[in-house]
């Protein structure tokens, strides 16, 4: 054992050195931890499944070496509860940094609880290792059901707008480790945290994170097989709000997100500003006769509002869709926090596009408009999704996750003209059709053949569509059943779209 105190490791500057840390994952995340903790000068064991020759990990695994790491390569799914590998058991870590992939109840984190070795998230590692560039960046928070990654995208370019060092990551696909190592420094990281994060981060003691500003977008049943229930879900969520220093924001449609803050332990001085698509109150964003409107970060806010855009304006850069406004407000309000003016809110809109396979428009023929959501995930994007239509022939499904897919069969059934099933969980959609929307016409893609599933879809859609329909890929679900990826499963029904169109 090296005696070192892991209370004490709240530094770049630290004496890290010697402390036996073992690595749960090596995809980008796991990596960035073992990478930086060698250049700390750890003893790094990282334990991984077995990586396959062709794929994503296949350079890291090699890089390991490289870099001064160990590797061990296990099937980690088939070990009985509470054990390790033979490997890990002999480096008697220290201390664990668990990739976001591995459930509460893996038999790694049993095993570390039984015999008292701490574990942390990649993201309370980088919060202790913030200050290896001086001068520290502030760091504002992004979590939610749905809308993180464009909040995130929105505000880091609203920040950039205005002259600031921003770094957008975390979730969003740049490891929080990797940004805070980056010599060129930033002013800002605007964080991305998933469920999964939020559920290693201690809220109170040396590895609690201390954010600017926080916002939990909204809140719906999502990745219940992980968390166990939806309370547990919402709790990790709430984490988000835990010790901000300047703004909480909250989504004043969402009940769950304003009781989060209320809650929340916060820094004296914080405040609570909510964001919406109504008119706005002292202290909110919101809308008035389609002007989106700060009245929380001016000093006459209970007579006045600024202006940051108009929803036409936004509509023109294809920012008009309920949800995304939404996030426009967010975004908006972690910003102004950070005293950027209004004019440079409404210059980084003017060119801000949004990312492949969100509500992307991919193509239109005969008055049928063939749309790309495959980054709704869950019933709460693919609900915000067909509510911005009006008549839709609905792709749907794939790997639900424990979720409950009645509410959204049957808050949308005068909109659909049919509706096409996909994926493994094909039988809970089935249920739910059968039972909410008896007479409408849906068709199940029962291949596994990954190659033939949007081609079938799609066909199938063309029969249902008419003049004035969407033919939405809105899934409800994950894509890992068929798909490598939601981005696969996406670039997948806009080449079938397209094939289709061409050879009709």
């Amino acid at each position: 054992m090296t005696g070192v105190d892991l209370e004490t490791l709240t530094s770049w500057r630290s004496d890290w050195s010697g402390l036996r840390v073992g690595v749960l994952g090596l995809g980008m995340t796991g990596f960035a931890a073992a990478d930086t903790l060698v250049e700390l000068g750890a003893s790094v064991l990282v334990v991984t499944s077995p990586v396959t020759p062709a794929g994503p990990d296949a350079e890291r695994a090699q890089l390991l070496g490289v870099i001064g790491a160990g590797l061990v390569q296990a099937d980690l799914n088939g070990l009985e509860p509470g054990t390790a590998p033979a490997e890990l058991v002999e480096h008697r870590p220290e201390l664990l940094i668990v990739s976001p992939g591995f459930h509460p109840d893996h038999p790694l984190l049993l095993w570390a609880a039984a015999a008292g070795v701490p574990v942390w998230g990649d993201i309370e590692l980088a919060w202790r290792l913030r200050d290896k560039i001086l001068p520290v960046a502030e760091w504002m928070l992004v979590t939610g059901t749905n809308g993180k990654t464009t909040t995130v995208q929105l505000a880091a370019t609203m920040l950039a707008a205005a002259g600031h060092r921003v770094a957008p990551c975390g979730n969003i696909g740049v490891p929080v480790l990797d940004a805070i190592r980056d010599p060129q420094g930033w002013d800002v990281l605007v964080v991305e945290l998933s469920s999964y994060q939020l559920h290693h981060l201690p809220r109170s003691g040396p590895g609690a994170l201390a954010p600017w500003a926080s916002v939990c977008l909204n809140v719906a049943d999502d990745h219940l097989d992980w968390h166990g229930s939806a309370e547990a879900y919402r709790a990790a969520k709430a984490t988000v709000y835990a010790n901000t220093r300047v703004a909480c924001i909250y989504n004043t449609a969402d009940a769950a997100t304003r009781l989060m803050v209320e809650q929340a332990e916060v820094a004296e001085g914080a405040r609570a500003i909510g964001f919406g698509l109504g008119v706005p109150g002292p202290s909110e964003f919101g809308v008035v006769e389609g002007i989106l409107c700060d009245r929380a970060f001016l000093d006459d806010r209970a007579d006045r509002a600024l202006e940051l855009t108009t929803v036409p304006d936004l509509e023109r850069a294809g920012l008009g869709a309920p949800h995304v406004v939404a996030d426009v407000l967010a975004a908006s309000a972690l910003a102004r926090s950070f005293d950027v003016p209004p004019a440079q809110v409404r210059a980084a809109l003017e060119g801000f596009s949004l990312d492949a396979h969100r509500i992307a428009e991919v193509a239109e023929r005969g008055g049928i408009r063939w749309i790309d959501d495959s980054k709704a995930t869950n019933p709460h994007a693919a609900n915000a999704s067909l509510a911005a239509c009006d008549s839709v022939v609905w792709v749907v499904g794939g790997l639900l996750k424990g979720v409950d897919v009645n509410v959204l069969v049957e808050r949308h059934v005068t909109r659909l003209r049919g509706a096409i099933i996909i994926g493994v969980d094909r039988s809970a959609l089935r249920d739910a059709f059968r039972r909410h929307a008896p007479d409408l016409t849906v068709f199940e893609i029962d291949s596994d053949d990954t190659e033939q599933v949007m081609p079938l879809a799609v066909h199938r859609a063309a029969e249902l569509a008419q003049p004035g329909d969407v033919v939405l890929l809105a899934p409800a679900a994950a894509s890992m059943d068929q798909f490598d990826s939601y981005a696969q499963r996406g670039t997948a029904f806009a080449r079938a779209v397209n094939d289709y169109l061409n050879e009709s």
